[in-house]
């Protein structure tokens, strides 16, 4: 073991005396070199759709002043995606179970950004690889926001809601989703909740003893829950 540490360290130990370079001493000030060439980083339509890190580096040619036709062309290339990336969004967050409902919503969302990132049709939004531009930066990083604020309601929030929307509980529709997401429900709406979905919303509720109780109606069952789902 000891002879195996020695032949590391003198492995390891830098040459006595001066090391040779080939490199003239000036070399050492000259700027690095940059290899501008593309990479498996690029941000495409899949980085967008995993929520991975990437890095803008599309080859785009000169932009040549804005055009109306490029910029409904970017646009039209971002909308076309929104679908299958909203239901993939939700499904994926839900086990692969979906919620139109909450689909619906994301693609909403979706089509507020993907109206802003025409980029003034100054250069295509991504180049013939489907990489998206560095002047696209702002508009990718909206449409990340938007998909991982729908996988928080999806993950959080889509089962109550839906329970919630059965039961016809106040507050209960698309707004449900960001008011569960957000611990923004009304105390009529939880009392609601607890009263006929406490299984589907038990996570998302606080304490029973803070939540006003709502006198049952005559002849109706004292809590209806969500087992079916």
């Amino acid at each position: 073991m000891k002879a195996m540490l020695l032949s590391l360290l003198f492995l390891g130990a830098a040459p006595s005396g001066p090391a040779p370079s080939s490199l003239p001493p000036e070399a050492l000030g000259a700027p690095p070199l940059v290899d501008a060439s593309p990479t498996a980083w690029s941000c495409t339509i899949d980085t967008l759709r995993a929520g991975k890190e990437c890095v803008f580096e599309a080859e785009v040619p000169p932009g040549k002043g804005a055009s109306a036709d490029q910029e409904n062309a970017n646009i039209k290339i971002l909308k076309d995606a929104s679908r299958a990336l909203c239901s993939e969004a939700v499904s994926n967050a839900r086990d692969g179970v979906p919620d139109p409902k909450l689909v619906a919503v994301c693609e909403r969302k979706y089509a507020d950004v993907v109206g802003r990132c025409g980029i003034e049709g100054n250069v295509p939004v991504v180049d013939a690889k489907g990489r998206f531009a560095p002047a696209a930066r702002a508009c990718y990083r909206a449409l990340s926001s938007v998909l991982q604020d729908v996988q928080l309601m999806a993950s959080v929030a889509s089962t109550c809601c839906e329970c919630a929307a059965r039961s016809q509980c106040p507050g209960n529709g698309e707004s449900c989703y960001a008011a569960v997401s957000r611990q923004q429900a009304g105390p009529t709406t939880l009392a609601c909740m607890d009263e006929r979905c406490h299984d589907a919303c038990s996570m998302m509720l606080p304490s029973s003893a803070s939540l006003p109780r709502q006198a049952p109606s005559r002849g109706s069952p004292q809590r209806t829950d969500s087992a079916a789902l």
